[in-house]
């Protein structure tokens, strides 16, 4: 996955920018969906997949409302959730990030629209920047039938609006259980902000969240160290 840019600092800038491909969307505020949950009292969970797990989670660790939010492996099986196997692109596994919210300050169309917007580039198909294959789709594993419409409803929306240059290719899986990453994947964002990957790749999309929507970003991260697995 990111093997490449631990050979040296600059080695790893070159490549990056080498093979970030150059039609990548520019980072806006996308519209609010149209449909959306009701708030609620319940904690909640969503499951999204969008590139290298590292950025997705240290965006939504950022958000005001998600109280835990854990990098992991979704869309595969039991015995090959394991980031060793999962890079082959053939065990089903997308690298994803369980959020575990709560409904009464955040909802799921605006976790979607922070998603959409800021956490990766929902036009390209089994990549993101640097990353190549399956493991890194884009991919809203819906927790239920509610979710699956609304995330249905929004993807239609937004590609009826035109707001992305390209079609849509989020896929939208049911059913699949999601498989919490090793320790080493967790927190790393916030733990190795001046690894080059993280710099490049990563750390824009914070900003872009700080940025974009204010009203929802919080400056201390909600910490798997903190929150637990």
């Amino acid at each position: 996955m990111k093997a490449s840019y631990v050979v040296s600092a600059i080695a790893a800038f070159a490549l990056a920018w080498a093979i970030v491909p150059s039609s990548a969307e520019p980072a806006h505020a996308l519209p609010a969906p149209a449909a959306d949950e009701a708030p609620g009292a319940t904690t909640k969970t969503a499951v999204f997949a969008g590139g290298c797990f590292w950025g997705v989670q240290g965006v939504f660790q950022h958000v005001n409302g998600v109280t835990s939010a854990v990098s992991g492996y979704a869309g595969g099986d039991k015995d090959t959730a394991e980031y060793g196997k999962i890079g082959s692109g053939r065990t089903g596994h997308a690298e994803s990030v369980r959020i575990a919210y709560d409904p009464g300050k955040v909802s799921f169309g605006k976790l979607m629209q922070i998603y959409f917007s800021v956490a990766h580039d929902p036009t390209e198909l089994n990549r993101q920047g640097p990353d190549v294959g399956s493991q890194y789709r884009s991919t809203v594993f819906a927790m239920d039938d509610e979710q699956a419409r609304l995330a249905q409803a929004y993807i239609a929306q937004l590609d009826g609006t035109k707001v992305f240059r390209k079609k849509i290719v989020t896929t939208i899986e049911r059913g699949k259980p999601f498989y919490a990453a090793e320790d080493y994947h967790q927190d790393y964002l916030t733990l190795h902000p001046n690894q080059p990957y993280i710099a490049i790749n990563d750390l824009p999309k914070v900003e872009n969240l700080k940025r974009l929507f204010p009203e929802a970003y919080r400056a201390e991260p909600a910490l798997v160290s903190r929150t637990g697995m």
